[in-house]
């Protein structure tokens, strides 16, 4: 294993301040969370781990191949990177106001497996994930010199810690039925994550 303990503490910090930045994996667990509570949410955070595990794959070997034909392709990435936060903030804050109970009926469709099923739909359908790991990787690790084993543990990280934070999410928001359910409330939500989404836009077009 190439790759030490430390390189691996800092990226799941990475990975933390993924979760952390509000988009669509947030908005359906909030409305599954909403709309049925923990047991409606859960499956759709078990969900979103296959997302989490192919996205850090596909980054790992696609970035590597690319930038080995264009060596630029990194410089590319990270302003279409944040282009696109600065559109999702945008959009967000000029979205109408409306109650978490009133979005996507297909994100909150009761059963475990309807929960599942949006949850790899959300997350493969998401280009804020694979534009992040794919601009974030090959920052941490060298993948001239990457193994099997470190590949397993990136992997690793990139499961374990969203996973978690999406399980604590999910049970927050099941103590906060009540209040997610005022749409000011909601609208104030949309404001902060908009705001959010612009400030890293802004962040990465800068560093």
């Amino acid at each position: 294993m190439s790759i030490s303990p430390v390189d691996l503490l800092l990226y799941a910090g990475a990975i933390f301040l993924l979760f952390l930045t509000p988009g669509p994996v947030w908005v359906a667990l909030i409305a599954r969370a909403v709309s049925g509570g923990f047991h409606s949410a859960w499956p759709l955070a078990l969900g979103v781990v296959v997302g989490d595990v192919l996205w850090p794959l596909v980054a790992v070997f696609g970035v590597s191949y690319l930038v080995s034909v264009y060596a630029d392709f990194m410089i590319v990435l990270k302003y279409i990177g944040a282009a696109l936060f600065l559109i999702m903030g945008v959009s967000l804050l000029r979205k109408p106001m409306q109650t978490l109970e009133d979005g996507n009926s297909r994100l909150t469709r009761p059963g475990m497996w309807a929960g599942f099923i949006a949850g790899v739909l959300v997350i493969l359908s998401n280009p804020k994930a694979i534009l992040f790991y794919m601009g974030v990787l090959p920052g941490f690790f060298d993948f001239r010199t990457i193994t099997a084993l470190d590949i397993a543990a990136i992997c690793m990280i990139s499961l374990v810690v969203p996973l978690l934070g999406n399980l604590m999410l999910a049970l927050m928001v099941d103590r906060m039925r009540r209040f997610l359910s005022s749409p000011q409330a909601v609208r104030r939500l949309n404001q902060v994550s908009g705001a959010a989404l612009i400030g890293v836009g802004v962040l990465i077009a800068l560093t």
